[in-house]
């Protein structure tokens, strides 16, 4: 067993239990205990990335083994893709948390706000480790309650019916999730993932499966927020402090929503044809109807809403192509190539588009206002926000050499490859739309003269945001080096291999 597996959870929950003690009686605690948390999360994801390859490393709670091959305890599992995950979940929450050192101090009750932190980023790491599915919807539940809370954190008007919308759809969300889940169990008598798929891949009612798939796709669909399941997302992250903004695009809607579609429908359900194209389909309605609904936004933070569809449109869309290539049979190296393309994308997501929602934090802490027709000129009073800004949009955008370039490029080729033609065409129609988008957004924020300028008296933000800003923009500039070959193995083609060969995930741990 890896004792450092539980870790990644209990290590965040007692911190939230022991901010809430120990900050009420000491000053500037919260702040710094929660970052210090996270920072030693960022440790032990990075080293679990180095170290576990092709391996699939299980810490069974309560030390339970299996009966007769069958997993009767809770298992967490890490794996290829799971450390991937914990490395995006936990670098930009310790970069958020640093960021709101100075950020939060316009508001009161610190200290319910890092415990809340603490919790969400706990729930997260939970989701992405359990091996079982009942485990999968716990954590998810500790990791959105929280985010509910956060999300209407200034206690105005609009934070309150931000949250509350996001709490109708979240429980709508979590109730078909828990629908679905009874239902695998009823048929299943199991809930590992796993044996689960053990148990399905001897013989099913093809009608009821499909049923199952639905109401998982459309639970976990409300959850990533991808289109037709998208209302909630524009208010709730344009409501929210920016830190949990760059919290809730770069990190939950992958951790609870993207994440598990993938985990389950490669590692659990058996691929068919029909639910792989459909997958695809969401996630191409995602990309362009996204892009089209950010371009006339003028608030800041609801075009970052907006265009988090469209990027995670992209990532569903290659996973999609990889789904249909396997269910037929063909081409298992271009459906390798479109997986590594979309998880390549989903890790770029996480670093631009949670650096561009601390760039609209920066820019409203400064002059107090999101809505870009009322910003301009701050590019020689903001250097730094206006150059990470910048590296941020040409990265989304898909601009070279930044990472999203080398993402898009390589979900594009998939398609080609893949003779998916109109998805090709419509990824690089999308990117085009995309860079108007930002192209507008630099210029309005950043370069249109105004002369008030000097009246407000505008400066850089304090030094803990921008130190955050900073280190993203680098990011965005170094995961780049993913598409060199022995980085691309290391980092990537560990998570492919284990999402295109089920047996091996199912086998290690029921034959552990």
């Amino acid at each position: 067993m890896n004792p450092l597996i539980p870790l990644f959870v209990v290590i965040p929950l007692a911190g939230a239990f022991l901010i809430m003690i120990l900050g009420r009686f000491i000053r500037d605690f919260n702040k710094y205990f929660a970052s210090l948390i996270l920072l030693v999360l960022v440790i032990f994801s990075i080293y679990s990335l180095f170290t576990t390859g092709e391996k699939v490393s299980l810490y069974k709670v309560g030390g339970w083994e299996p009966v007769n091959k069958i997993p009767i305890g809770i298992y967490m599992v890490m794996d290829g893709f799971t450390v991937i995950v914990l490395c995006i979940i936990n670098i930009v929450g310790f970069l958020s948390s640093f960021y709101s050192i100075s950020y939060i101090k316009r508001f009161t009750s610190e200290n319910l706000y890092y415990a809340l932190f603490c919790l969400m980023i706990g729930g997260m790491n939970g989701v992405v480790l359990s091996g079982d599915l009942f485990n999968i919807f716990v954590f998810l539940e500790i990791s959105v309650i929280a985010a509910y809370a956060l999300v209407a954190f200034g206690v105005e008007k609009n934070e309150l019916e931000a949250t509350f919308k996001y709490q109708v759809l979240g429980g709508i969300a979590s109730f078909l999730i828990l629908f679905g889940i009874g239902f695998i169990y009823w048929k299943a008598k199991t809930l590992n993932i796993a044996d689960i798929k053990e148990v399905f891949s001897t013989g099913y009612d093809r009608t009821y499966y499909l049923f199952v798939q639905i109401l998982i796709l459309s639970g976990f669909g409300l959850k990533a927020a991808i289109i037709p399941f998208h209302a909630w997302l524009p208010d709730a992250h344009s409501s929210a402090p920016s830190p949990i903004s760059a919290m809730l695009s770069g990190v939950l809607i992958k951790a609870v929503g993207i994440y598990v579609i993938i985990r389950l429908f490669f590692n659990m359900f058996a691929i068919s044809t029909g639910m792989s194209i459909l997958i695809t389909t969401l996630g191409t309605l995602s990309m362009v109807i996204g892009v089209f609904l950010a371009i006339g936004q003028w608030d800041i933070k609801r075009l970052l809403a907006y265009h988090s569809i469209s990027q995670m449109g992209y990532v569903v869309l290659s996973v999609g192509m990889g789904m249909i290539l396997i269910s037929r049979g063909i081409k298992p190296e271009v459906a390798a190539l479109a997986i590594a393309g979309g998880i390549f994308h989903l890790i770029n997501h996480a670093a631009f588009k949670g650096l561009l929602f601390l760039n609209a934090g920066a820019i409203e802490y400064t002059i107090g206002t999101r809505d870009l027709k009322e910003m301009g000129g701050l590019a020689k009073s903001m250097p730094a926000t206006s150059a990470t800004s910048f590296i941020a949009s040409m990265s989304i955008s898909g601009i070279p050499p930044f990472n999203g370039f080398f993402s898009k490029l390589i979900i594009i080729i998939a398609a080609i490859m893949g003779r998916f033609y109109l998805l090709a065409l419509l990824a690089v129609i999308v990117s085009i739309i995309t860079l108007a988008s930002f192209l507008k957004f630099q210029r309005y924020a950043f370069f249109n003269k105004t002369d008030d300028n000097n009246e407000r008296k505008i400066k850089e933000v304090p030094f803990p945001m921008v130190f955050s800003m900073v280190i993203m923009s680098i990011l965005c500039v170094l995961l780049s080096l993913l598409v060199i070959p022995g980085i691309r193995e290391a980092v990537l083609t560990p998570a492919i291999n284990i999402l295109m060969d089920p047996g091996k995930y199912s086998s290690l741990i029921i034959g552990t």
